[in-house]
């Protein structure tokens, strides 16, 4: 039974790993894991570079790979109760599309 199939059948939320995503989407596509191992390698790799290069990557229907800032805030060190200053940075973030937000609702 395809992993993606488990998890659903048994009502429970299963973390997949780099070789079982190769392992199926090989077999959804028909091609080798060997191939698709290079296809994922290659997607990552492209994401990667778009990201920084602050570049957004839009699937649609799928959803968008882009980078989001986060401005400077007050926090505190939870040892201490100290307060302390976070700086701003970038971070890479992912956000669902529509279908891929649909297929939770189904």
């Amino acid at each position: 039974m395809p992993f993606y199939a488990l998890g659903k059948a048994k009502g429970m939320i299963k973390k997949m790993n780099k070789s079982e995503l190769v392992a199926a989407v090989a077999e959804k596509a028909g091609i080798t894991q060997k191939e698709t191992t290079k296809i994922i390698n290659a997607f990552t790799e492209v994401v990667s570079e778009a990201i920084k290069e602050r570049n957004e990557i839009r699937l649609v229907g799928f959803g968008t790979f882009k980078v989001r800032s986060r401005a400077a805030r007050a926090g505190r060190n939870p040892k201490t109760g100290e307060q302390v200053e976070i700086l701003a940075k970038e971070v890479p973030v992912f956000v669902p599309g529509k279908k891929l937000k649909q297929t939770l609702m189904s």
